[in-house]
């Protein structure tokens, strides 16, 4: 009964971390945001194996919806853009996971979410400024005041490195964040009977 329950997690993991690929895939820029940071929604398949499985798991989907991308797309930002996703990733859906694993139940899913929403878009503007941009200005010649001026082209608000980490990059990963988190929500409150049942069916 273990073994099944253990293959139809494998299974489960499998199909969200190609599910998360896919989404990866519909992606668009924000208008106060530049080109290269794109919104789209994958995340929502690793918060189901936040509410379904184990934190690993959920960082498991998340490995595997890169390495998905990265075989079937390769990169264009030497792999640093991968890393970056990954790791705003991981910073979304393990505080999630910690605090929704205390209780278990539909109404900590909520405060659950917008703790992983607030730590990732934090951690995205940290992870901007100390590791992203200047691998970015080292890797590809380009200066932080050019960063700014693609900042400051979609939003007049933007003058400065850090007014473009707190007024796009910041509201960026919180727009993005939270509406994962309402999608995500919104699919748990809808299927977490069914999906129970069939990853535990047997256990």
């Amino acid at each position: 009964m273990i073994n099944e329950y253990k293959t139809r997690s494998r299974v489960f993991i499998g199909v969200l971390g190609a599910l998360s690929s896919l989404l990866m895939a519909f992606e668009f820029p924000l208008p106060f945001a530049p080109a290269y940071m794109k919104f789209e929604i994958s995340d929502v398949a690793a918060i189901m194996a936040v509410f379904f499985l184990r934190p690993g798991a959920a960082a498991l989907t998340a490995l595997i919806k890169i390495l998905i991308k990265v075989f079937l797309t390769g990169s264009s930002t030497a792999f640093v853009g991968e890393w970056m996703a990954l790791f705003c990733s991981l910073a979304y859906v393990l505080p999630a996971s910690y605090f929704y694993h205390q209780f278990r139940t539909t109404q900590s899913a909520i405060p659950a979410l917008l703790l992983g929403t607030g730590f990732a878009s934090l951690f995205a503007v940290l992870a901007n400024r100390y590791v992203a941009l200047p691998l970015y200005v080292k890797m590809f010649g380009i200066s932080l005041d050019t960063i700014v001026k693609m900042g400051s082209a979609t939003n007049p608000f933007v003058h400065s490195l850090n007014g473009f980490l707190l007024l796009t990059v910041f509201p960026f990963n919180l727009i993005k964040y939270g509406i994962v988190s309402l999608v995500s929500f919104l699919l748990f409150k809808k299927s977490s009977k069914a999906l129970a049942d069939l990853i535990n069916k047997n256990r």
